[in-house]
């Protein structure tokens, strides 16, 4: 079995027969989940943009009550302003996501080395369609799963992870993924939802968004947010509005 190694007379030891029974059951419970998610941003494709941007009437009552009133779109024109329409280094976008908030800034960007990942294909296929119109001929966009990026250590220059955070299954993978790949004095950029802001976005958060398979837990406080991130970077910009959290990091 992946990830055992088993001596000869190992399944005399109980043990080694409970890790055998767990392991699969960890296995089944990790793609189950991964499975949901999928499902949840193929189901909500077609109306996906209207939720997060506040275009519709019913979208804005939902940032109201989920986010606290707070303005997507204002947060990720702040998050999207910390990185220079002149960059020209690398950088990856994961979640993608449609790229709704973030096409046009790329239209601006035409030296940077832009790569994109989504671990749902559904998302991905829009946001290609998006850059295809927009005419953006300098990113690369491919599937894939935060918890294990395909790229070597210190790749990039720049991590921009946008409405991800609270949604990545294993969080600690995701965050040592993102730091792994990240240059000594490079920039990580985020945001997302965090808990103990606002209790009925905690009740959102843990009820419909979880079931749905949009948000995931478990999910991190704005001081655990912190601690992940103290030891590895120098945080030069770390607000929470709402129950929403932004950061500006620089990998040490």
């Amino acid at each position: 079995m992946e990830g055992l190694s088993l001596e000869r007379n190992s399944l005399c030891n109980p043990l080694a027969i409970f890790s055998l029974y767990l392991c699969p059951q960890q296995k089944i419970k990790r793609d189950i989940m991964e499975d949901k998610i999928k499902s949840s941003y193929k189901f909500s494709k077609s109306f996906y943009d209207d939720a997060i941007t506040q275009s519709k009437w019913w979208s804005r009552l939902y940032f109201k009550l989920l986010w606290g009133d707070v303005d997507d779109n204002e947060i990720a024109r702040r998050v999207l302003s910390w990185i220079p329409d002149d960059f020209t280094g690398k950088l990856l976008d994961v979640p993608v996501g449609t790229a709704v908030f973030t096409a046009a800034k790329y239209q601006r960007m035409e030296q940077a080395d832009i790569t994109c990942l989504d671990y749902s294909q559904d998302m991905l296929m829009q946001a290609e369609q998006r850059f295809r119109t927009a005419n953006i001929r300098n990113i690369k966009t491919m599937q894939g799963d935060v918890g294990n990026l395909p790229f070597a250590d210190e790749t990039f220059d720049i991590v921009l992870c946008m409405n991800g955070l609270h949604v990545f299954p294993n969080k600690e993978k995701a965050y040592a993924e993102i730091l792994r790949t990240l240059k000594p004095g490079g920039l990580f950029l985020a945001c997302f939802y965090v808990k103990g802001e606002k209790r009925t976005a905690d009740w959102l958060a843990r009820t419909v968004m979880t079931r749905m398979g949009w948000f995931t837990p478990p999910f991190d406080t704005a001081n655990d947010v912190r601690h992940r991130l103290e030891h590895y970077c120098d945080l030069l910009d770390f607000q929470v509005e709402g129950a929403m959290l932004y950061f500006r990091a620089k990998k040490k």
